[in-house]
């Protein structure tokens, strides 16, 4: 039994967990608001600081607002910030980006523009993935892990973070499976059938595509579009994929269409994808003559939106199937000044450098984890005049941005925008110009 206390939180930390103290010691505690007492468990413990989870709310915060979205009576896993009103929640978001870069980045002097909120704070977004699992009862059920608990599947009638048509996709599927009796995958004891379901939706063309994960075993054929087949006891959800229905799922951003493999990155807020590369775009300034670098291309959504823009656009990806759809899409829009590479951006910069010349303007759109010291350097030999770095986790964005002003940068301005309300991950976009 891990110790429990009881706890007031005062803050909120970077990614999102409350903030407290007991005997001088900070506890971070997940689940939590400002404002709360609650009663936690210590889940680690370490010199200076602990972690916890919230284990019952003992006196909610005086702003806190009800739950919207909850299943089997506990809060969604996806909506830890659904508690706070959501202007509090831009208010922190704000507040965690402009505290990363000064006290992380150790910078200052840039222009922090006000955060771009979502334009809806529910059922916003096109892709969710759920884990198959059964209830006390041996019941199949579908739906998230509940909070800290690998081996618990919390059953979803209704997520009000996905849309009605995502719902009905995800409940008809569960039916199918109650029906035809087949049994959700054990991770404890490594047997089962039934691993994970994905819904992804073309929230402009209407189309949804499902993907179902499974071990191997034989049943009657799923009403899905794509069927994962896992070996073995791990945990993940790519394997050798068979279409059954829809290979790719169609939709429209910025007045383009796209195709989006399974395997592809794509934003999970359609809506608000478009601002955030609206900001980016009026960030890169182009004028029709520059040559545009974009480093971490997916399925060409940024490069292509922007291309008509520039005198030429190149984006690079370490994903062979997205280089694939952004070819094809840059085909099915008319595209013509924009070109795709294959491979990771540490080996392919200095080679696109070669072969099209220096940019006159490097986007990166990099993985939570941000750029690695040697991307950094690859992107500083490009001598670009401007950078745009569409940032989804501003404690890595801090630590590169210092690297690129190390480097002869500055960073002008950075603007926040609420891509994924009621949570506490936020997207943004800075620009950094090279200085004289």
């Amino acid at each position: 039994m891990h110790e429990q206390l009881e706890l007031e939180v005062t803050a909120l930390a970077h990614g999102g967990r409350g903030v407290a103290r007991h005997d001088g010691y900070v506890v971070f505690v997940a689940g939590a608001l400002p404002g709360d007492v609650v009663r936690a468990e210590i889940t680690k413990a370490k010199r200076r600081f602990a972690e916890a989870r919230a284990t019952e709310l003992v006196r909610p915060g005086p702003d806190r607002v009800p739950d919207r979205c909850e299943h089997g009576g506990e809060p969604c896993p996806g909506a830890p910030w659904q508690g706070l009103p959501y202007e509090q929640q831009l208010k922190h978001k704000s507040e965690q980006v402009d505290d990363a870069l000064r006290r992380i980045g150790g910078l200052d002097g840039f222009d922090l523009q006000p955060i771009e909120p979502a334009g809806e704070q529910w059922r916003y977004r096109n892709k969710l993935e759920y884990s198959f699992g059964e209830d006390d009862g041996g019941e199949l059920v579908l739906g998230f892990h509940a909070r800290g608990r690998w081996d618990r599947v919390v059953d979803v009638q209704d997520c009000m973070l996905a849309s009605e048509r995502n719902n009905a996709a995800r409940n008809d599927i569960r039916d199918w499976a109650v029906d035809q009796g087949i049994p959700a995958y054990d991770r404890r004891a490594e047997r089962g059938v039934l691993r994970n379901l994905a819904v992804r939706e073309g929230r402009r063309t209407g189309a949804v595509q499902t993907r179902l994960v499974t071990s191997p075993a034989e049943f009657a054929k799923p009403p899905v579009d794509l069927h994962t087949v896992i070996e073995g006891p791990g945990s993940g959800t790519d394997g050798p994929t068979g279409a059954l229905g829809s290979e790719y799922l169609e939709e429209e951003l910025c007045g383009l269409r796209f195709r989006i493999s399974h395997r592809a990155f794509f934003q999970t807020n359609t809506e608000m994808a478009e601002r955030l590369y609206a900001i980016a775009a009026e960030a890169a300034g182009l004028s029709g003559k520059e040559r545009l670098f974009d480093l971490f291309c997916g399925i060409g959504t940024m490069t292509l939106a922007m291309a008509p823009s520039a005198g030429e656009a190149w984006g690079i990806e370490v994903v062979p199937d997205a280089i694939v759809d952004a070819e094809e899409n840059a085909l099915i829009n008319g595209i013509t000044n924009a070109r795709f590479r294959a491979g990771d951006a540490r080996v392919q910069i200095r080679p696109l450098v070669e072969e099209a010349g220096k940019p006159d303007v490097v986007v990166i759109d990099p993985p939570r984890a941000g750029l690695s010291a040697k991307v950094v350097r690859r992107v500083i030999e490009c001598d670009a005049k401007r950078i745009v770095y569409v940032s989804c986790n501003p404690t890595t964005l801090a630590p590169n941005a210092a690297q690129l002003e190390e480097a002869g940068y500055r960073l002008r301005s950075v603007k926040p925008v609420d891509m994924f309300p009621q949570t506490p991950h936020i997207e943004c976009v800075a620009l950094l110009e090279r200085s004289g």
